[in-house]
C-alpha cells in the first residue's frame, strides 16, 4: 500500500512544470552585493567632543553609528540597548546643514526618541540618530558632530 502511494506521488511530481528557483543568499541580499568593498567605502568627517575634525570611514549600506563606533568616536558599550531592540538616543549626532537635504526625513519613531531624549530642551533640527542614518555614496564627505556623552549614557 505504502509503495503504491509513493509511486503515485512520484509520478505526480514528475508531471509538474519545472519551477524556477532562486535561492536568496546573504551576499545576494545585501544592498550592493555586486560591488567590491572598495567601491562601497564612504569617507566622512566627524567633529569629536573636543572639537577635533576626524576622518571616519564607513561602508555604503551600514549605519552611521557603526562607522562612528568603529572609529572609536562612540563607545560601543553605551549602545547595549540595540541588543534588545530598544533605543535611548545614545547615538544622537548633529548633521551639518548642507547634508540634511541628502538624508531622508526623520521617521516618526526617530522623532519620538529624539524629543523624549531632549529632556525639556528645544530639539535641534540637525539632530539625528546615528543608528537610523544609512550611509550611501551620496554622503561622501558628510560632516557630523558627535556631542559629549550625557551622564546617563556613560556605562
Amino acid at each position: 500500500m505504502a509503495i503504491s502511494t509513493i509511486r503515485k506521488l512520484t509520478s505526480q511530481i514528475h508531471r509538474l512544470p519545472p519551477v524556477s528557483c532562486h535561492i536568496l543568499t546573504r551576499s545576494s541580499a545585501t544592498l550592493s552585493s555586486s560591488k567590491k568593498v572598495v567601491d562601497r567605502i564612504v569617507k566622512l568627517f566627524a567633529i569629536d567632543p573636543e572639537g577635533q575634525k576626524r576622518e571616519v570611514v564607513g561602508l555604503a549600506g551600514h549605519s552611521l553609528l557603526r562607522a562612528l563606533t568603529n572609529s572609536g568616536l562612540i563607545d560601543p558599550a553605551s549602545h547595549r540597548l540595540e541588543e534588545i531592540d530598544a533605543c535611548s538616543a545614545e547615538c544622537e549626532v548633529n548633521i551639518a546643514q548642507e547634508w540634511l537635504e541628502k538624508l531622508p526625513p526623520r521617521t516618526y519613531d526617530e522623532e519620538y526618541v529624539l524629543v523624549r531624549n531632549s529632556r525639556g530642551r528645544i530639539l535641534n533640527k540637525h539632530s539625528r540618530l546615528g543608528c537610523q542614518v544609512v550611509l550611501t555614496p551620496q554622503l561622501q564627505g558628510m560632516v557630523v558632530a558627535v556631542p559629549e556623552p550625557k551622564p546617563w549614557d556613560i556605562p
